[in-house]
């Protein structure tokens, strides 16, 4: 906390500036590590394994109550890690749009989860159990969904690459900070979605 009471982190320009973002403190721009797709912008913790990533997908043709849960299985379909041994859902709300700051979008939903994930190219022995929290901002005017997810692992593997890391114990991102991360994303220029 800064001398004012507020949580010390900084705004990040997305997507070449057309849309914003205040991240909490520890965060790293992974692209400064490896590629990414250009529809994200990953951050990593500096001292943990959790990340948060903001993607724009396609506009999915399912009802707005519907649409989280579909994004969280093709999320889990594409870490391999479906079946429900592997992936559960755990809550889906929708989340007031003024408590946003995407005027722009029609409904908001956040959607708790659980997957068993192995990252990279590791084995079925290497999953880790990651808390998911997905953030959908639906924007059907522009054919798109926004997607931001926090991923938290809650257990590390022995046989996972990240098993090699020491977190920080108490360093970690909070839900609440994710959260916050919810309500000052902001869309600067629609023309991203032209």
């Amino acid at each position: 906390m800064d001398m004012n009471g507020e949580e010390q982190g900084e705004e990040k320009a997305l997507y070449g500036g057309a849309m914003s973002v205040f991240l909490p403190p520890d965060s790293k721009d992974v692209s400064q590590l490896r590629d990414i797709p250009d529809n994200q912008e990953i951050f990593s913790h500096a001292c943990t394994d959790q990340s948060f990533i903001i993607e724009i997908v396609e506009f999915q043709q399912v009802p707005d109550q519907h649409a989280a849960k579909y994004h969280f299985e093709d999320i889990a379909s594409s870490n391999e890690a479906v079946g429900p041994d592997n992936c559960q859902v755990e809550c889906v709300e929708q989340i007031p749009l003024d408590q946003t700051g995407m005027h722009q979008c029609s409904t908001a939903w956040l959607l708790s989860g659980k997957q068993m994930v192995a990252k990279f190219n590791e084995g079925v022995e290497a999953r880790n159990c990651v808390n998911i929290y997905l953030a959908l901002y639906r924007l059907p005017q522009h054919g798109t969904d926004i997607l931001v997810t926090f991923n938290d692992p809650t257990y590390i593997s022995p046989q996972s690459g990240s098993a090699q890391q020491q977190p920080t114990i108490g360093s970690g991102w909070t839900l609440d900070q994710f959260k916050a991360i919810l309500q000052t994303l902001r869309i600067i220029d629609e023309g991203l979605f032209a």
